[in-house]
């Protein structure tokens, strides 16, 4: 106090004050105030007095503090060793551990000691509640025998807890390895896009030097053509010119001797003869070098990739019902009304409008792409051959669990799987969608082809036979791109 006194004083003499903690001015002579904070922070540390002994004191040592060791729930008093040896041993002085809240041990209504429990109530009580109490006719029994109860109902709790608790660390352990493994695989996806857009721009490096090349090359041909032909045109209008010049002057003469003793005749028009053929740059070779240049890059990028080519996937169409459409080049498939055939089905055939791919996958990575009608149902995934085809509820686009499935109904798109629906909530307007299958690591991924391309759903299963496209049409047309 003095200190801040003497701090203000010399201030007064500059007719301004200002804080020394946080540098505030004042005009006048600030009034001060106890700061709270700094308080609570010096009472916290405040020195424990010489003598003084910290926890519970002996009730009885008044000369000095004594640490007690027990505490009489009847005397409401805490003992030291030496005091404890001289207390009273009747029962009704319960001896507990140390403590200065000894309401906390007593009925609050009778000031006894709480000896039972009431079930009824989940209360401890005491003799009074018991017998004469709200207590009187209520299950009751003493504080030991239910609290032994107790413990054993929370063992058991605590055993549940414990085994929740390996479960959720087990899950954590799963989440934070699958973490791990994601990490790991961005990791290596990213390390192998980098090194394969290093390998693509190299190629298309090298591809961009041949076509310049061819162009360049195809343009010096043609200028050494035209160059050549220059030279003679020039050689050529020279020496027109030279005998224009003679003829004008022959033709100013007067002397019929000098004009009939000259040598040099007309002999028809040398300019007007044919002309040679200069040709252009062959756009067409050029064009055809870029596109097979680059359609090798893409095979040999699809190859290192580990992805098969989608001109696998042709349809079978000994599949296919009457009604269904498969066309010349096994690519696309259309529904025709009206086209049934009631002839007997053969083994191979669907009874309703499904057709599956002559080819079929068993190992590695696939991508396809289907170009579908603007409208009409349809669906496409993928399935296995040992799939049923009579049953007329069973075909592979919906009842069994031997087909994955993206259907389009009514403009709504759903996901079909062992006769489970999951609706999708696509709304953008989309004629093209993609199918990857990644066969070992079981995942089946179904994307629409808009901008930017949407993540429709990933079927997770363990395949256990080859998988075939299918495609199912109705009112419309489903074509492989490719």
């Amino acid at each position: 106090m003095d200190c801040i006194k003497e701090v203000l004083d010399s201030q007064e003499r500059s007719g301004t004050y200002s804080c020394p903690e946080c540098r505030e001015h004042f005009l006048e002579r600030p009034a001060l105030h106890i700061s709270i904070a700094l308080r609570n922070i010096a009472g916290h540390f405040s020195i424990v007095p010489e003598g003084e002994v910290g926890g519970i004191s002996c009730t009885y040592c008044i000369h000095s503090p004594v640490p007690a060791i027990k505490s009489c729930v009847l005397c409401e008093a805490s003992l030291c060793v030496d005091h404890l040896r001289v207390h009273v041993k009747s029962p009704e002085h319960v001896l507990i551990e140390p403590t200065s809240s000894m309401d906390t041990k007593k009925c609050p209504a009778h000031k006894r000691i709480l000896e039972y429990y009431c079930y009824k109530d989940s209360a401890c009580i005491c003799v009074s509640c018991k017998l004469i109490g709200n207590h009187k006719e209520h299950d009751v029994g003493s504080l030991k025998e239910a609290s032994t109860k107790k413990l054993g109902m929370l063992m058991k709790q605590l055993q549940g807890l414990s085994s929740n608790k390996k479960q959720s660390d087990t899950r954590i352990q799963r989440l934070q390895n699958h973490k791990t493994k994601v990490e790991e695989s961005a990791t290596d996806i990213t390390k192998r896009v980098v090194n394969l857009f290093k390998e693509m721009k190299g190629k298309l490096d090298v591809l961009e030097q041949t076509v310049l090349s061819e162009v360049t090359q195809q343009k010096e041909e043609i200028s050494l053509v035209v160059t050549d032909l220059l030279h003679h045109l020039e050689l050529e209008k020279d020496s027109l010119t030279k005998k224009i010049l003679h003829f004008q002057t022959l033709c100013s003469e007067t002397d019929p001797l000098i004009i009939l003793q000259d040598q040099e005749t007309f002999q028809g028009n040398p300019g007007k003869g044919a002309q040679p053929h200069v040709g252009n740059l062959d756009e067409g070779l050029i064009t055809f070098s870029l596109v097979k240049g680059l359609t090798h890059i893409m095979s040999q990028i699809k190859k290192s990739i580990y992805l098969k080519l989608q001109s696998e996937i042709l349809l079978d169409e000994s599949t296919a019902v009457s009604s269904v459409i498969v066309s010349k080049d096994k690519k696309m498939v259309s529904f025709v009304p009206g086209e049934q055939n009631w002839a007997p089905l053969t083994i191979n055939q669907f009874h309703n409008k499904e057709v599956l791919s002559v080819t079929n996958f068993s190992s590695g990575r696939l991508y396809w792409e289907v170009e579908t009608s603007e409208t009409g149902n349809l669906k496409i995934g993928m399935a296995y051959p040992s799939i049923v085809r009579r049953n007329f509820y069973s075909h592979f686009v919906h009842y069994v669990q031997t087909s994955w499935c993206l259907c389009r109904f009514n403009s709504e798109y759903f996901m079909l799987y062992a006769g489970k629906q999951l609706q999708i909530p696509f709304k953008e307007s989309s004629q093209n969608f993609g199918v990857y299958l990644d066969y070992e690591a079981g995942r089946l991924s179904f994307y629409a082809l808009c901008d930017p391309i949407k993540h429709l759903h990933t079927f997770t299963a363990t395949f256990t036979e080859p998988l075939h496209a299918a495609i199912l049409v109705q009112n419309g047309f489903v074509k492989i791109v490719g």
